[in-house]
């Protein structure tokens, strides 16, 4: 599964990207539109050092692009000593695959589109800015505010949006693939409709959409345990960690 996992990671950015080769690390450079990409240990079997790590970091920063720096830890262990010595913080995320028996049933609300619409970025937008699965503040009146001025993004991806009667969307989420994988991302629900259940009902149908055209594998990173238990409910389990390294400043 590693080997696949990391394929998968070399594979996916590539379309919409340009790309790098810098020794051990490998750099995706946003095309386009779209969002800022990061680097990544050179595939396959890339051992970054240290020093690699602060080159890498020099180089993004002459660009003008994010310090960001991507890897599995179970697949590329020292990175994890090695980014923290080159001045990163480290977010450890929960990596967990689906087990396909255990999905729950459709939410009636819920749909799976291949185009982006706007409300995709703004609800992310949104959710991110208030990080966890707390009740917060934002919700339908913030959301409208920015879709006022919102630019639509072209997408090579599928979108899911948790769409409510008299509510709107309240929830989103993508799924990118290549190849027989399918990797779950940018879930996000407003903070104001938290807890009620549509980022999880978003990522089961998503998964499910991805199984029903054909992927042999689907998984996600979760931002945190917190977050991890919610797709544990609709049928993901931890396999190891997912590592994502930015500026300290960032």
């Amino acid at each position: 599964m590693w080997d696949v996992l990391e394929q998968f990671y070399d594979s996916v950015p590539r379309p919409g990207s340009r790309v790098e080769e810098h020794g051990e690390l490998t750099l995706f450079l946003q095309a386009g539109d779209g969002y800022p990409y990061y680097a990544r240990p050179r595939f396959p079997g890339g051992r970054p050092t240290t020093a690699d790590v602060v080159a890498m970091r020099e180089h993004q920063r002459s660009l003008g692009v994010p310090e960001a720096l991507e890897w599995v830890h179970e697949t590329t262990p020292g990175l994890l000593e090695a980014a923290r010595e080159a001045g990163m913080d480290v977010l450890e995320a929960p990596l967990m695959v689906l087990d396909p028996d255990q999905l729950p049933e459709p939410h009636p609300h819920v749909r799976v589109l291949d185009t982006r619409p706007v409300e995709v970025s703004v609800v992310a937008m949104l959710a991110f800015s208030s990080p966890g699965t707390a009740v917060g503040e934002a919700g339908a009146a913030e959301r409208d505010a920015a879709l006022a001025t919102a630019t639509p993004m072209s997408t090579r991806h599928r979108h899911a949006v948790a769409d409510l009667p008299g509510e709107g969307v309240l929830a989103v989420g993508t799924a990118q693939r290549a190849g027989d994988v399918v990797e779950v991302v940018g879930i996000g629900t407003l903070p104001a409709a938290r807890r009620r259940g549509l980022g999880g009902a978003v990522t089961a149908a998503l998964a499910r959409d991805a199984l029903d055209r054909g992927a042999t594998l689907v998984f996600l990173s979760a931002g945190s345990e917190e977050i991890a238990r919610v797709y544990e409910r609709i049928g993901f389990r931890r396999i190891g960690t997912a590592c994502i390294a930015s500026a300290e400043d960032a």
